[in-house]
């Protein structure tokens, strides 16, 4: 089947340019103006951009976590990337405790199999690592899960010590994988915790003062420091919050390391005074790097603006707030009373692409050709995806979204299409939309319907990352 797109200007992370891109099977044909029609289903973009599909590296679908599970699974969930115009996830396999890396690969794609309405791909996090999984994580690399993350933080449940971290940074060195870290201090939070409880703080905003963003400031040059010793190499901070954890990254990219870092849009556009909400609310925002004090924004958006934040992402991994919701479980109430029981996480997969155009863009702090690079090029890149996602080019994927600049919208949990109730961004209002998306040359979303299918989407074998200054 071919599809046309007409009149559209295409912005790549490079480029902007007016073309037509003719689009033959699952795959980018020709790009050039006036192209002939040849029996090719139109799509007319006269307009708006096109550009590639978003990839969203940071999900947790389904994700077991204190006593419940994330509410949307990979369906509901990518369904709902789909909508705000991702078109590939990379979502986080947990190894259990005595189990192989492997089995967790294999949970994971089975929860994904059948559901998934767009192409995924898996880190795998690693709890233990013994000489055997030492072995398995260079067969996981030849497999395409060319990604390990390891805790910092959780005592107990995924905090793992600094020789596990320095053996797993030194065997990418030798694989080509790469390790994600989450970077706060697990056993000083832990601390902090247990002593705000014993003093009757129970609060929702206690998650946050628990979690100081000196905490994750300390892990981020302590995970660069390993790197350092193992010989130099590459690694990635995830979910980065804080001004603290920023300068550590600057400072090792200034002195030539090859570290890189990822922040969320929950951290650009939400701040600690969510906390302060009234009742239970706080519980809304409740998520790990918590929400900082407003200041912080400000450094985040010149850290992304320097490249010294590489990807926005989202940690999508929402909990409900009301027991029963779409049969769902007790999530976020299960805290009620006591803070350290309330699920970390929020939703967001459905919302990075149009409040990183409007607030970004729009807001003057990125470039449109920045938007397409930290949303979408650069972590195919850095998650060995690149050419075939996260471009508009001949032989590229045909992940591509029909973006309306002119659109006016309200984010509300009425109409996202995210299987929880609430959202972290109710009435904002935003500009922008993606009004048809493609995934490998499928129309799956057309103006505001779904028209895919759920269990369409692949899962991708992914090599090792291509590493930019």
């Amino acid at each position: 089947m071919k599809t046309l797109l007409q009149g559209g200007t295409i912005v790549t992370a490079a480029d902007i340019y007016q073309a037509d891109v003719l689009v033959d099977g699952e795959k980018v044909a020709l790009i050039g103006k006036g192209l002939p029609v040849s029996g090719a289903k139109e799509i007319d973009a006269t307009g708006k951009y096109v550009i590639p599909g978003g990839i969203d590296v940071h999900t947790h679908m389904e994700l077991p976590f204190g006593g419940t599970f994330a509410s949307d699974d990979f369906e509901t969930g990518t369904i709902a990337a789909a909508f705000g115009g991702t078109t590939s996830i990379i979502d986080f396999a947990v190894q259990s405790f005595g189990a192989t890396l492997t089995s967790a690969i294999e949970a994971w794609q089975k929860k994904a199999r059948g559901k998934a309405a767009i192409d995924y791909g898996l880190h795998c996090i690693v709890r233990e690592l013994d000489d055997e999984r030492l072995k398995e994580m260079d067969e996981l690399v030849d497999a395409g899960v060319s990604s390990f993350k390891l805790f910092m933080a959780y005592p107990g449940v995924f905090m793992v010590d600094d020789a596990t971290i320095f053996k797993a940074i030194t065997r990418t060195g030798e694989n080509g994988g790469l390790i994600c870290m989450h970077a706060e201090n697990g056993g000083v939070i832990d601390v902090l915790i247990k002593k705000a409880l014993k003093e009757k703080h129970t609060e929702p905003k206690w998650h946050a003062l628990t979690r100081p963003p000196e905490a994750e400031g300390e892990a981020t040059n302590r995970a660069f420091r390993l790197a350092e010793m193992a010989g130099r190499l590459p690694l990635y901070i995830v979910h980065l919050s804080a001004a603290q954890a920023l300068e550590q990254v600057r400072l090792f990219r200034d002195r030539g390391l090859p570290a890189y870092a990822e922040t969320c849009p929950q951290y650009l556009f939400l701040s600690y005074d969510n906390y302060e909400e009234p009742g239970f609310d706080g519980a809304k925002y409740v998520m790990s790097p918590p929400l900082r004090p407003k200041w912080h924004q400000d450094e985040l958006w010149k850290g992304l603006a320097r490249n010294d934040l590489q990807v926005v992402s989202t940690d999508h991994c929402p909990f409900c707030m009301t027991e029963g919701y779409q049969g769902l479980p007790k999530q976020k109430q299960l805290g009620v009373g006591d803070f350290s029981k309330i699920p970390n996480g929020a939703p967001g997969v459905e919302t990075r692409m149009v409040l990183l155009y409007d607030g970004g863009v729009l807001g003057e702090r990125i470039t449109l050709n920045r938007w397409i690079e930290l949303t979408s090029t650069t972590p195919a890149k850095l998650f060995g995806m690149f050419p075939r996602k996260g471009t508009i080019a001949v032989g590229s994927d045909a992940d591509i979204v029909v973006w309306n600049p002119k659109t006016t919208s309200t984010i509300s949990a009425k109409t996202h299409h995210m299987r929880v109730d609430y959202n972290p961004y109710e009435g904002k209002q935003v500009k922008g939309k993606a009004d048809v998306v493609l995934s490998r040359g499928e129309v799956i979303v057309d103006e505001d319907k779904f028209v895919g299918k759920k269990g369409r989407g692949r899962f991708l074998k992914r090599g090792s990352p291509i590493l930019q200054t």
